[in-house]
């Protein structure tokens, strides 16, 4: 599970700065959580998004982003509570959701918004 500074980020998902409509950079479906290390619902996704990078691996991308360190890239998508996790499908508009989901929750997410089984 990777971290993402502005750069990577510009690299790995999306050049906000240089597109205005979104342009998906990645070469397989992403979750990314907006996180903040004193957030107390942020730590408990956290071990469940270790799970499913490893079930999941080779399908589907998991980075984090620590919205105290990358307070732009949190502007930049309007993060206003955390957590908040961004689904980016392969094809299509990524979706958001507020708030610690379980894991059921992320597992069907994966399933209906990332369309990988």
């Amino acid at each position: 599970m990777e971290h993402l500074s502005k750069s990577t980020f510009i690299e790995k998902i999306f050049d906000y700065e240089k597109n205005k409509d979104w342009k998906f950079e990645g070469n397989k479906p992403a979750i990314i959580d907006f996180y903040a290390d004193w957030c107390g619902p942020c730590k408990m996704v956290a071990p469940i998004l270790e799970e499913l990078s490893k079930e999941y691996d080779g399908k589907v991308d998991i980075f984090k982003v620590n919205t105290e360190n990358e307070q732009e890239l949190a502007g930049a998508f309007g993060i206003s509570s955390i957590p908040s996790i961004l689904f980016i499908p392969q094809e299509g508009e990524p979706q958001m959701a507020a708030g610690a989901l379980p894991k059921d929750a992320f597992k069907n997410a994966i399933k209906d918004i990332l369309k990988v089984q």
